[in-house]
């Protein structure tokens, strides 16, 4: 399929959504992660068969969106409550107003399962609920939009989703803080240079920052998945809103290492544990949908080795003054997320974890055939 832009006007902001597929298919919502726009997922949507209603859009501050602030004290409720207006407006999902009163029973029956050596089965063909897909970022927002809206939800599929105790600053596997300020987490952590490119354009290759560079090292663990798409996912990136209120945010100093600390405005701010922290809260909630993870095993961002945790890179030497491994260890993100998980099919929900090797942070991108089996297991449309 090709997708379509749409401009709407819910949550009391401008949406640009990319809109695919008939009206009453089966509903699927694609969540976009940082640095990237609805765009990242049109190599996934190309691929998807045209009996889905595709829905994918422009984050606050992302692609064609309106630069709406951040209120990073919300964690990424901002985005979710975005999100959830649009699952509201029967132009973009032809169910809309039936399944926000919907009953959840059927969701909670077909959510039960016990554990990752289970399956996610379907939840979604019976209920007319969305799949609700999210990448790195958008997994975050996915789990918040469950949160706050489980019953308008039918599956998720989290994509290197970050860890339900946000992105660094945390120990173990219960996410306790590493310091009680959250140090080493937030927008001081953005490398200048690169921020800077972003918000010029930059579409050189040359420096190690420029946003090209990092697409090709950090976003896939071979730039060859880019392929033909390499330019268009290159404006996806591009298109970030840079500054206070959106990426990366404000940071305030700390006296703890590595000197700074969250702050309470922009998109860092709004993933850091200060902020971002929904792991209980998941676990809790009364009617659980279906959830599969996936992963790949080369992530150098979403990972318990990850290049953008400060505390990792501490302990290579390449942040300086690191206060060693009982002080200051590097985040677990991965097996954080698997014991959230494990959690929630212990209380009745259920998951699957695909792990995809030598893949790396966009599993869609670089494993289309296995991340589309995926997203259609969960929709219950067969593949073309």
């Amino acid at each position: 399929m090709e997708s379509e832009r749409r401009v709407v006007t819910a949550n009391g902001t401008t949406q640009a959504v990319r809109v695919a597929g008939p009206p009453d298919g089966t509903p699927v919502l694609l969540i976009h992660g940082n640095c990237s726009s609805s765009l990242f997922w049109e190599p996934l949507v190309r691929r998807l068969p045209p009996t889905l209603r595709v829905v994918a859009p422009d984050l606050r501050g992302y692609g064609d969106s309106a630069t709406a602030p951040v209120n990073a004290t919300r964690g990424l409720r901002d985005f979710a409550d975005d999100i959830a207006a649009l699952l509201d407006d029967p132009t973009l999902f032809a169910n809309a107003n039936a399944s926000s009163g919907a009953n959840s029973s059927a969701s909670a029956g077909n959510a039960a399962g016990s554990s990752s050596a289970g399956s996610s089965s379907n939840a979604n063909a019976s209920s007319g609920l969305p799949v609700v897909v999210g990448h790195s970022l958008g997994g975050g927002v996915a789990m918040r939009l469950l949160v706050d809206h489980p019953h308008r939800v039918g599956a998720l599929l989290l994509a290197a989703p970050v860890s339900p105790y946000g992105f660094g600053g945390t120990r173990d596997l219960t996410g306790t803080p590493t310091t009680p300020d959250f140090a080493g987490t937030g927008a001081g952590t953005a490398n200048p240079d690169f921020v800077a490119r972003l918000a010029a354009g930059d579409r050189g290759a040359d420096a190690p920052a420029s946003p090209r560079a990092v697409l090709r090292a950090t976003y896939v663990a071979d730039p060859a998945a880019l392929g033909g798409d390499e330019e268009l996912l290159l404006d996806s990136l591009l298109s970030t809103a840079t500054g206070e209120d959106n990426y990366p945010g404000t940071a305030v100093p700390s006296a703890n290492w590595p000197g700074t600390a969250p702050g309470e405005r922009g998109v860092l701010n709004a993933l850091a544990p200060t902020w971002f922290r929904l792991a209980d809260d998941l676990v809790a909630v009364a009617h659980k949908p279906p959830v599969t993870w996936v992963r790949g095993d080369a992530d150098v961002i979403v990972s318990d080795t990850s290049l953008f945790d400060l505390a990792y890179l501490g302990s290579l030497g390449v942040v300086p003054g690191w206060p060693g491994e009982e002080s200051c260890p590097p985040q677990p993100m991965v097996g954080q997320t698997r014991a959230v998980l494990e959690r929630y099919a212990a209380a009745g929900g259920a998951y699957r974890e695909v792990v995809l090797p030598g893949c790396g942070h966009s599993p869609h991108l670089e494993r289309p055939a296995e991340f589309v089996a995926e997203l259609l297991a969960l929709t219950g449309v067969p593949a073309v």
